[in-house]
């Protein structure tokens, strides 16, 4: 057994696993529906490309899925487009897609998982880095103080010969 790999897989990249799998699906039967319907009218036929994109998403969703599945890890990095794309997949109508997304892009920013994919592709565990110390710097010179401002009364303007006095 290869020693490199991580020992035990966190709950959360099996449930990202498994959600990605079930939305693969989804989208796999949603895009042949949405194709098959298309290809019953003549404006459907000019809109196929798009209805083919759920297919497509589905395919790359559970070839991602069998990678996080398998029994033997293989080195893979969260997968925040396929995430992206499966918020997206509201425009289509697909709502738990769109769920399933966001619950990958909040399960990707967890400590224990992105520790797990660090060790399993070699890279060190990303340390949170501690804040530096605020260290008090040296003054060269004492503080000069301000003279205190002088108050003074400013004069009041002078009225033109002729002007009216406005009460």
């Amino acid at each position: 057994m290869n020693n490199s790999y991580p020992q035990q897989k966190p709950g959360l990249v099996t449930a990202v696993a498994v959600m990605t799998l079930a939305s693969g699906i989804i989208n796999l039967f949603w895009g042949f529906v949405a194709s098959a319907t298309a290809l019953g009218t003549i404006i459907g036929v000019v809109c196929l490309p798009i209805t083919i994109l759920p297919t497509i998403l589905g395919i790359f969703e559970i070839i991602y899925a069998a990678k996080l599945l398998s029994a033997q890890p293989q080195p893979v990095q969260p997968s925040q487009p396929i995430a992206i794309f499966q918020i997206l997949t509201f425009l289509m109508g697909n709502i738990f897609s769109m769920v399933v997304g966001i619950l990958s892009l909040i399960f990707y920013n967890d400590v224990t998982v992105r520790d797990y994919f660090s060790r399993l592709n070699g890279q060190p565990a990303p340390a949170s880095p501690a804040p530096a110390p605020v260290l008090p710097q040296p003054v060269d010179q004492p503080f000069e103080e301000l003279p205190a401002p002088q108050e003074t009364e400013t004069p009041k303007p002078k009225r033109k010969p002729g002007a009216r006095k406005i009460v």
